[in-house]
């Protein structure tokens, strides 16, 4: 277990919406900018569906998806001109307390592993992953490691690919090289 410092963490979990009553935390500003131009070109979006019919009406195609980006827009207006009032947090910091390395690490590592997953497939991205996620968080040996992240992975495999048939992305691995040969072992040499 990693050292938690006083200053910031009791070792509790710090899930109180909006940190400290009356003060605005790290990023939390930029956030509701964020929130709030996303909503504002969804709206632009929104407004750019034509009806092929005729003309636009509130029976028409882009009516529902307007009004709701509306209403998202003006929300998200609202919480940044509240969050902009507020004083600043001073004693929290992003790096320590909203959004730490090993948050930015796990990141990084599922945009990997989206990237990773058609050219290498489900099984060599996933065993990755796993081995990875599962070193840095376990801080186990590497026995462990391995035996945790493959025997969870070989489960996950066998649920969804053999019990329910679900096709994952092969890759580099000839996967159905591999279940025709297990059927051939499973069916006792019959051809």
């Amino acid at each position: 277990m990693q050292h938690l410092d006083p200053d910031h963490h009791d070792g509790t979990s710090d899930a109180t919406p909006g940190g400290e009553p009356g003060k605005r935390r790290p990023g939390e500003l930029l956030f509701a900018a964020v929130l709030t131009g996303a909503s504002a070109f969804l709206l632009f979006d929104a407004w750019g569906i034509e009806n092929s019919f005729g003309p636009n009406g509130l029976s028409s195609p882009r009516a529902i998806p307007v009004a709701a980006t509306f209403v998202m827009l003006l929300s998200a207006g609202l919480v940044l001109v509240q969050t902009a009032r507020l004083p600043k947090d001073r004693s929290e910091t992003v790096l320590k307390d909203i959004l730490p390395p090993v948050v930015m690490l796990f990141a990084a590592l599922l945009i990997a592993y989206g990237l990773l997953l058609r050219p290498l497939g489900f099984l060599p991205t996933s065993a990755l992953f796993l081995i990875t996620a599962i070193r840095i968080l376990g801080r186990r040996g590497w026995g462990w490691t391995l035996a945790v992240s493959l025997g969870s992975l070989l489960l996950i495999w066998l649920v969804f690919r053999i019990v329910f048939s679900v096709l994952m992305p092969s890759g580099i691995l000839p996967e159905a090289e591999l279940l025709q040969f297990f059927r051939t072992l499973t069916a006792g040499g019959e051809a």
